[in-house]
């Protein structure tokens, strides 16, 4: 799979990010988007394929300078085996040194209890595997999440365990928020992805449409995948 040397990996939930990332009007990046389906019969799966829409951002000269991955929905077991196979695809076929991870995550407003109220609608970030230009930016303009941060989000816990196995350099976007602001904090991660993929961010893109997190989301913190 081919993929610039920047790659916002997003799942189905996290789509206001596809809609609102575009050039900058004085830029001379162009988008080409395309879809992948990927097998997954080496995991013993034949009727699902690894499916979702890339969307890469090309200079004049042809050359990816970043993509977006849009993964498609999928429930366990097939999730894990679905963005194994999608991060398979990316890395094999990239030269040394690989692509830098960016992954924005909205669903985590439960993780952090108890916190203080100086971190409201703060930014966290985590780095995973090795550092990247990219991810030292990134550092410098997010905390650093709390020793009591819990993932109970099921699909960003699996990419982050299999970042690590793969030791993928990534770095994880994280942001907090109350009940209603979450479209404040997408804002606000949005603008921060966009200013260091040399991007901009149009809100008025965004089609919104919150969810509210499950019980089962409170009962089963990935706690043990994360960490």
């Amino acid at each position: 799979m081919k993929v610039a040397p920047k790659i916002v990996f997003l799942f189905n939930d996290e789509h206001p990010f596809f809609d609102a990332l575009c050039p900058n009007p004085n830029s001379s990046l162009s988008t080409l988007e395309d879809v992948f389906h990927l097998s997954l019969e080496r995991y013993g799966i034949r009727d699902r394929k690894a499916s979702g829409t890339l969307l890469h951002f090309v200079d004049d000269n042809g050359v990816y300078q970043m993509s977006i991955v849009l993964m498609q929905n999928y429930e366990p077991p097939i999730l894990a085996c679905a963005v194994n196979e999608v991060l398979a695809s990316i890395t094999g076929e990239q030269a040394s040194p690989l692509p830098t991870f960016l992954v924005p995550s909205l669903k985590l407003k439960w993780e952090i209890k108890n916190s203080a109220p100086n971190h409201k609608n703060a930014l966290y970030g985590l780095h995973i595997g090795p550092e990247t230009e990219t991810t030292r930016t990134l550092a410098t303009k997010t905390e650093k999440p709390p020793s009591f941060f819990q993932i109970h989000h099921e699909p960003l816990a699996i990419f982050i365990q299999l970042a690590r196995v793969l030791k993928l350099p990534t770095f994880v976007l994280i942001g907090q928020s109350g009940t209603g602001e979450e479209l404040e904090v997408l804002h606000k991660i949005g603008e921060l992805l966009a200013s260091t993929t040399s991007l901009c961010f149009l809100r008025e893109r965004i089609k919104w449409n919150p969810t509210t997190t499950t019980s089962k989301d409170h009962r089963e913190p990935w706690l043990a995948m994360y960490g």
